[in-house]
């Protein structure tokens, strides 16, 4: 009976692990014949796959051909979508550009405050189809809102749609709107879709500026079916070099935001794998049971009163959905399961089922393991890395073959725990061994207490632990299915987490799996203390630990489904008169070594600068390229006057050619008085700042649509010398025909995140080298065009 209750419980545990990710979400099994006031993926599907035709980031044609679809999808609903245009400048990413927002609103019965729902259609910077990032967003509203409207339900407020642009900019379409656009004044909630990855649960995480229990309290009203969401969530959130159009709505308008996004299969962020194929059809069906609850809840509700002073505790669990409790209770909760932790041990050594001595060697194994775990999350991960080198392609830090390297580490940790524990472990002192995990799990708590409240809900397994632990000290034997049932809060919370950090972070933070499965079997002592099959299990867990790393092995290359990320540049020197091939790639492949030959030179000894990107890349490689006919942008000089010792300048740089990109730089240290672009007036963009993470050391960063020019308006000190540098990129070099690049093998895709498949050109000029060729006519302010250096 004893065993036969050991394998039911480690059946039953397995299973409730299995459930912990299996409950997240919806399962998606075709719903085409879904009543018409239902979400159906079948029926956002439809619009998604010509949302994903093409790759559609601002100024392409795909870009203009999902904006007027849009339009059109908007229309077919019975509303009267009008667009908001206009250059929008964003100081933060240094960037310019002309977002072309689609708005469109459902008017409400009442007078209080609209609510908006938001997401983006452009996508990103490189041949990425978007599908996920936002399409899946885009169609999760128009979706929602048909079934709505199916409804016939007349709301008390206003329903805003808002298709922002430029989101992958700089989220300059959302500032545009935010800072510009009338109907935001009177904007009470915003409902933001996203997708930092193709699969997975999307995660609920809230913007806002004061305290977050109002909107908790109504999240949890609206009854969402499947609500993945926790305080510690957003506490990382704000931790990561990361923003969405949300931030602006708080940062610029004050405006609280619920935003959703799922961030599994990270691999295919920003990449040409973002399609409509590798879309998750459980991760769009999770968003739609988002939106139509929230839409019908918030369209009826007070929107003016989801501001609050205080914050919550909150996370999901399943049967009960979600819970929420405030931060006032951290403290209280913490010391009495302090109290309680110190009365068991107390109860345990009157009742004569602890001793000090068992309960001092109980810290043994635990501590090992966990600096044994630890160190084998730590390194491990590191040395994966130099036996696979390619991985370095992958800049989100998720390889294809991630979750086999989470599963190997895990059961590694397992292995070793088990191992361990059995060394130590001996009959009867089950109980004594469980003091150094609670005591452990306590010292968390106080930590979370100091550090980071919005994990404060850890202390909900370690009450679950107290009172298996007094179960412990009652009985010889527990029951163990009864204890493992007593776990599962623990095997709820902690499960998913041992995921989630490698894959939303990268897998880095393999060694927080590795801690976090270690800390979660120390909370199941009170049912694995009782095997007596450890032994078995080490060796288990180490067999499923070596099948796992295998499996990772046999994906560890690329593939036409496991795409090798590359790069190509063509760099013109307009100053030196020389051109190059360029790549950011760590290893040549057969398709970059056609340009840049067997042994490229490394590409620091011949650039000083390249565009600004997300994690930082640098040109890695260089090679001699034969020059081609790329016309040079010419620089208008409009205006070089002299009041009251300082000199305003105004000049407009003009491509030449179809570009996508100029970059302006500042060559010396200049202290600007004034500086302006395109009408913008632009502060504090003459200093290098960090910007998600990475240093921008461009004046700005401006992405041409409409082939629009540059305008640059500055003041200086009568004696200052100004140059500038422009780097002016076009995203053409695959289909412009004095290049003829071959086709890319299937293995590869343009590499996301970097300005690549792109043409170059660098030049730099001093307007100081203009006062003699003004002076003779100054008077008359002639219009100057430079083509000298």
């Amino acid at each position: 009976m004893k065993k036969i209750g050991a394998i039911l419980s480690l059946l039953l545990i397995i299973a409730l692990v299995y459930y912990s990710f299996f409950g997240l979400t919806p399962h998606y099994d075709g719903d085409e014949t879904a009543p018409a006031t239902k979400f159906s993926v079948d029926r956002a599907l439809q619009p998604l796959s010509e949302i994903s035709k093409k790759p559609h980031y601002l100024g392409s044609e795909g870009h203009e051909e999902v904006r007027e679809f849009l339009i059109s999808e908007l229309r077919k609903l019975g509303l009267d979508p009008h667009i908001q245009k206009g250059f929008s400048l964003n100081p933060e990413s240094k960037t310019l550009d002309k977002p072309i927002n689609i708005i469109a609103r459902i008017k409400g019965s009442g007078e209080g405050k609209a609510l908006l729902l938001l997401s983006h259609y452009d996508s990103a910077l490189v041949p990425s189809f978007g599908a996920s990032d936002a399409g899946s967003g885009l169609v999760t509203i128009l979706e929602s809102v048909r079934a709505f409207l199916a409804s016939r339900e007349q709301p008390k407020n206003d329903i805003i749609i808002l298709f922002s642009d430029a989101e992958e900019i700089g989220l300059d379409g959302a500032k545009l709107f935010v800072n510009q656009h009338p109907w935001a004044k009177n904007v009470g909630l915003v409902l933001n879709f996203e997708a930092r990855g193709s699969s997975g649960p999307s995660n609920m995480i809230l913007e806002t500026n004061g305290g977050n229990a109002a909107l908790v309290k109504e999240f949890i009203e609206a009854n969402p079916d499947f609500p993945v969401a926790s305080s510690l969530m957003y506490s990382v959130y704000k931790m990561l070099p990361n923003d969405t159009d949300s931030t602006v709505f708080r940062e610029d308008g004050d405006i609280p935001s619920f935003f959703f996004a799922f961030i599994d299969s990270h691999f295919n962020y920003h990449t040409a794998n973002d399609t409509f194929e590798n879309l998750s059809r459980n991760s769009l069906a999770h968003q739609g049971s988002y939106l139509l609850p929230l839409l019908h809840y918030f369209a009826n509700a007070d929107l003016s009163k989801l501001k609050a002073k205080t914050d919550d505790v909150y996370v999901n669990l399943p049967l009960l959905k979600m819970i929420s409790y405030p931060f006032s209770w951290i403290l209280p909760m913490l010391i009495l399961a302090t109290l309680l932790f110190l009365f068991l041990i107390f109860y345990g050594l009157y009742r004569r089922k602890l001793n000090g001595k068992t309960m001092a060697l109980g810290f043994v194994p635990f501590l090992l393991s966990l600096i044994i775990c630890g160190l084998i999350g730590l390194f491990g991960w590191k040395l994966i890395l130099i036996l696979y080198p390619q991985y370095a392609e992958i800049q989100q830090g998720f390889t294809y073959n991630g979750h086999w390297y989470i599963a190997f580490f895990v059961f590694l940790s397992l292995a070793i725990t088990f191992a361990i524990y059995k060394k130590f472990t001996k009959k009867f002192n089950e109980p004594s061994f469980y003091v150094a995990p609670l005591f452990f799990w306590l010292l968390i708590n106080v930590a979370v207490f100091i550090i980071l409240k919005g994990a404060a809900f850890f202390i909900i397994p370690v009450f679950f632990g107290l009172l298996s632990f007094f179960v412990m000290l009652r009985q010889e034997r527990p029951n163990l299915l009864a204890m493992t049932l007593l776990s599962a809060p623990a095997l709820f919370i902690f499960a998913p987490l041992i995921q989630f950090f490698p894959v939303g972070l990268g897998l880095k933070m393999l060694v927080i799996s590795c801690v976090f499965t270690l800390l979660l079997f120390a909370l199941l002592w009170p049912v694995f203390g009782y095997y007596k099959g450890k032994g078995l299990l080490s060796v288990l867990c180490f067999l499923l630990a070596i099948f796992f790393f295998m499996k990772a092995h046999s994906k560890s290359d690329f593939s036409e489904e496991r795409k090798k990320p590359n790069s190509l540049v063509y760099y013109k020197d307009a100053d030196a008169n020389k051109t190059y091939w360029l790549t950011y790639d760590k290893e040549i492949d057969e398709w970059t070594q056609r340009y840049l030959g067997e042994k490229p030179e490394t590409a620091s000894n011949i650039l000083d600068e390249v565009a600004y990107n997300k994690y930082g890349a640098n040109f890695s490689y260089a090679a001699d390229a034969l020059e081609k006919n790329i016309p040079d942008f010419e620089v208008i000089l409009k205006k070089d006057t002299l009041v009251e010792n300082l000199r305003n300048v105004m000049f407009i740089i003009v491509p030449k050619r179809s570009v996508n990109k100029i970059d302006l730089y500042s060559v010396e240290s200049t202290n600007f008085k004034y500086l302006e672009f395109n009408g913008k007036r632009a502060t504090g963009l003459d200093s290098i700042k960090d910007y998600r993470g990475t240093k921008n050391n461009a004046l700005i960063n401006y992405y041409v649509s409409e082939n629009d020019s540059l305008k640059v308006n500055f003041s200086v000190e009568n004696d200052a010398s100004v140059s500038f540098k422009v780097l002016e990129y076009s995203f053409d070099l695959m289909t412009d025909p004095q290049f003829n690049i071959s086709k890319r093998p299937d293995y590869t895709m343009p590499k996301p995140f970097v300005i690549t498949d792109a043409v170059a050109v660098k030049r730099t000029f001093s307007v100081d080298s203009l006062r003699v060729k003004i002076a003779d006519t100054i008077n008359t302010n002639p219009e100057i065009i430079l083509n000298d250096k």
